[in-house]
């Protein structure tokens, strides 16, 4: 942890299965948008950063449900980043 969060790791999106579900994601109003994602038997956060330019999208790792919905409740409550 560091400045009081626990860092994420950000990855460029991979196509690593055809078919993708959002199973939560945070409010569209906001320039950066979170969704967790199902795929392929493994859940993955994907971010969207939304500025002039367009928009950066990466991806966290890919985990097990029990790890991932751990890591995207701390996500949302703000420890971490």
């Amino acid at each position: 942890m560091m400045r009081g969060f626990e860092p994420i790791v950000w990855l460029s999106p991979t196509r690593r299965s055809d078919v993708v579900r959002v199973r939560r994601h945070t409010c569209e109003c906001v320039p950066i948008i979170y969704e967790l994602c199902h795929s392929g038997g493994l859940l993955f956060i994907r971010r969207t950063v939304r500025n002039a330019e367009g928009p950066s999208i990466h991806e966290s790792e890919r985990l097990i449900t029990v790890r991932m919905e751990a890591l995207w409740e701390r996500l949302i409550t703000g420890q971490a980043r």
